[in-house]
Formats: structure tokens, C-alpha cells, sequence
């Protein structure tokens, strides 16, 4: 299992879907957010759900709770929550919305992270850009965010590229399909079906 804590990001506002995916049923499970963190649990030895409040979940986790802001839905907020409850040099950062991101693309990510440990962040990329809710974040990030919050400057991609960011590309696009609306939703619910995880 991997030493590295691991944490699902479930605290979006789903705008796109209409409704809050992070509680929209997948697979054998009542929640997408349950389908993640059972998975993740076979590979991390702990895993965290970010989110702005836990009360909306009704199963037990490690939650973190976003620091508090005015209306930010982006992950700046959760971020900034996570460095200050784990304390830790490095954290997986995933979100909820990818169900099918595995284990071969966290073992490539970690290779690739503890081959340049001056590294800010190791990001998956492919074909169609980076991914900044797959990787790994060192606390070197952590004033980063901090700043990005103050000027409510919420986009991850600029701060990947302005940082000491490893990229590493992977073929498959499939992997890191997005659940952002309802067709791309009932797309993932297809391959579900078709997918052993």
C-alpha cells in the first residue's frame, strides 16, 4: 500500500451536473464519493475526503473540512485545509469526479514524484492537457494557495505552470474521464460495467 496520504476532493459546486455528483449513485455504491474511497482505500493506508462540510455525507471517513470562505466552490479553500490537518511533505490530490484513475497511474505518478524531489507537484497529463486534480502536492505549495485564495484566484493550471511542475503523459484519455455532466456521467456508468476496478 502506499505511504503517501491520500485525498478525494468532493467539495465542487457540480453546476454542469445540475446536482451534487459527489452523492450521485455509482457502481455497487450509494455515492460516487463511497465508489472513491473504497477504492482508494485498497491502495493508500489512509485517505481523506475534502469537502466544505461533512454534513452532507452520510457514512463515516476522515473528512476535511474546506477553510472557510465566501462562496469559494473551487479547491483552493480544501487545499489550504488539507495542508494545515495533515502537516505532511506530500499529499495524492484526486478528484471525485474521476473514478477511473488506477492503480498503474498512481504508481507512475509516485515513480516520477520521488525521481525529482525538488519537485512542487507531479501532474498527470495527456492528450487533451494536464490534469491538476490527479498528482502529487508537496508543501512547498502550501503559501501558494494561501495567495490564490487571498486574490481569489482559483485556477490550478496557472499555478502548475508558474511552479516546479512534473508532467507526466499518459495515452489513455479514458482514464481520466470527468463526470462534469450528465452525459459524461451515464457515459461512466456504461464502462463500469465493463471495467474491473
Amino acid at each position: 500500500m502506499f505511504d503517501i496520504p491520500c485525498v478525494i476532493f468532493a467539495g465542487g459546486k457540480s453546476s454542469r451536473m445540475g446536482e451534487d455528483k459527489a452523492l450521485l449513485p455509482f457502481g455497487d455504491f450509494n455515492t460516487l464519493t463511497e465508489f472513491q474511497l473504497n477504492k482508494l482505500s485498497k491502495l493508500f493506508k489512509n485517505v481523506y475526503i475534502s469537502c466544505k462540510t461533512k454534513d452532507k455525507f452520510n457514512f463515516s471517513a476522515d473528512f476535511i473540512e474546506d477553510v472557510k470562505t465566501d462562496n469559494v466552490f473551487a479547491p483552493t479553500a480544501g487545499f489550504i485545509a488539507v495542508y494545515e490537518k495533515l502537516q505532511c511533505e506530500r499529499f495524492f490530490a484526486i478528484s471525485v469526479d474521476t473514478p477511473f484513475v488506477d492503480a498503474d497511474v498512481i504508481n507512475k505518478l509516485l515513480d516520477a514524484d520521488t525521481a525529482d524531489a525538488d519537485a512542487d507537484a507531479t501532474i498527470a497529463k495527456t492528450d487533451k492537457g494536464m490534469q491538476p486534480m490527479c498528482g502529487i502536492y508537496h508543501k512547498s505549495m502550501h503559501p501558494e494557495f494561501i495567495q490564490m485564495l487571498k486574490e481569489d484566484n482559483h485556477k490550478l493550471g496557472f499555478l502548475l505552470k508558474n511552479s516546479k511542475t512534473n508532467f507526466v503523459y499518459f495515452k489513455n484519455d479514458k482514464t481520466f474521464l470527468n463526470l462534469n455532466n450528465p452525459k459524461e456521467y451515464e457515459q461512466a456508468l456504461k464502462l463500469i460495467h465493463n471495467t474491473v476496478i
